[in-house]
């Protein structure tokens, strides 16, 4: 494992996160309070600064992995499948539960961007036994 499979796996997720927010744009957009433009998109859907810093953000995420899965010896597919599921269930989404509990945001949100840090880590843990 090494910065090629960090690369590979930071945009397989990034493109799962790309899907996954596109089948839930409307009830994300609405659990998030997102402001919308004349159009009917996000007011800020022509920035890339958040895109940017989304993949920046999950590639330091694969990264961290790549580093934990070498000093665990996590080199096999469903060992990688698993770490990524309890990395993104157990780690990252109590996270963002916390986060949002306390800034009064919907259960549904909670739901939407938790299973996307789960899901996408659990990309991540794929991607990175599979190279």
């Amino acid at each position: 494992m090494g910065f090629v499979a960090v690369i590979a796996a930071t945009v397989a997720s990034y493109v799962f996160g790309s899907v996954w927010y596109m089948v839930l744009a409307k009830p994300w957009m609405a659990a998030a309070e997102v402001k919308l433009g004349a159009n009917g998109r996000p007011a800020n859907a022509s920035k890339p600064t958040p895109y940017i810093a989304a993949f920046v953000c999950t590639f330091v995420v694969a990264g961290m992995m790549r580093h934990v899965f070498a000093l665990s010896g996590i080199t096999d597919i469903g060992a990688g499948l698993m770490s990524g599921l309890g990395i993104g269930l157990f780690l990252a989404t109590p996270w963002i539960v916390t986060n949002y509990g306390f800034a009064g945001r919907p259960p549904v949100l909670m739901l939407i961007d938790g299973g996307y840090a789960t899901i996408g880590c659990m990309i991540i843990g794929l991607v990175l036994t599979l190279l």
